[in-house]
């Protein structure tokens, strides 16, 4: 399926803003699976932290390494489901991705403080223009992103239990306050994308449109994300793998 260029979509609706970095809640008492969370402003050595396995998984060789801005996400998240049908626990050692598939382990190392550690994608996003991953709580503490809020990152990928190619993915647009705005706009792309399934559903951060092509795969997915424009630069689309 293609999608055909159209011109810029206009909508009226309030774009989403996300929730503003929580810079004063303490750290958990301990981490499940990681017994020790290190606070940047105590570590005197940042770093030393770092582990060579997750799970009993041997992280071994780097697939791929990815170099961008990483963001941490805890409350109104936490004991929240997450994509990956589990219930998403701020102090697990766990990050949000959009395309890497769910139970890939990487290393993720905050190129600001030197401190690393490994977690496992259990989560999609951020879905926020110029972030490539979202830590929870506990591995922000890990890396010295949790004061900071927003950090430079360099993403190596590890063990992942599915193949990184291929993958069933979709495109998603939005994440609005009104759920009549995100109606509407699930309407605009149902007319434009006939051979599609459209859909809209409630999330954390708002209420999402998501657009799967009739040929679920990424190639797909990416003519129809380049075809949607949007008024909103914040509404942008975003490809998304499912599993």
């Amino acid at each position: 399926m293609t999608g055909c260029h159209k011109k810029p979509l206009q909508t009226s609706s309030r774009r989403y803003s996300p929730p503003p970095i929580q810079t004063t809640q303490r750290a958990p008492a301990h981490v499940p699976k990681r017994p020790q969370i290190i606070d940047p402003s105590e570590d005197s050595n940042p770093g030393a932290n770092s582990a060579s396995r997750y799970d009993g998984i041997d992280t071994g060789r780097v697939s791929s390494t990815e170099i961008g801005l990483a963001s941490w996400y805890g409350p109104p998240y936490h004991n929240r489901r997450g994509a990956n049908g589990e219930i998403y626990d701020q102090n697990a050692m766990t990050a949000a991705h959009r395309t890497l598939p769910m139970g890939t382990v990487v290393r993720v190392t905050n190129l600001q403080t030197g401190m690393s550690t490994n977690v496992k994608i259990t989560d999609r996003g951020p879905f926020v223009q110029g972030r490539i991953i979202d830590l929870s709580l506990a591995a922000a503490k890990e890396t010295g992103l949790y004061r900071l809020g927003v950090a430079k990152v360099k993403i190596e990928v590890y063990a992942a239990q599915r193949p990184l190619t291929g993958g069933k993915w979709c495109v998603q647009v939005g994440a609005f306050h009104d759920e009549d705005n995100a109606l509407k706009l699930k309407d605009s792309m149902m007319r434009r994308f006939t051979t599609a399934k459209v859909i809209e559903f409630p999330g954390p951060t708002g209420h999402w449109v998501r657009i799967n092509p009739a040929v679920p795969d990424k190639a797909h997915a990416q003519q129809v994300a380049e075809s949607v424009r949007s008024a909103e630069p914040d509404a942008l689309p975003y490809l998304v793998r499912l599993d």
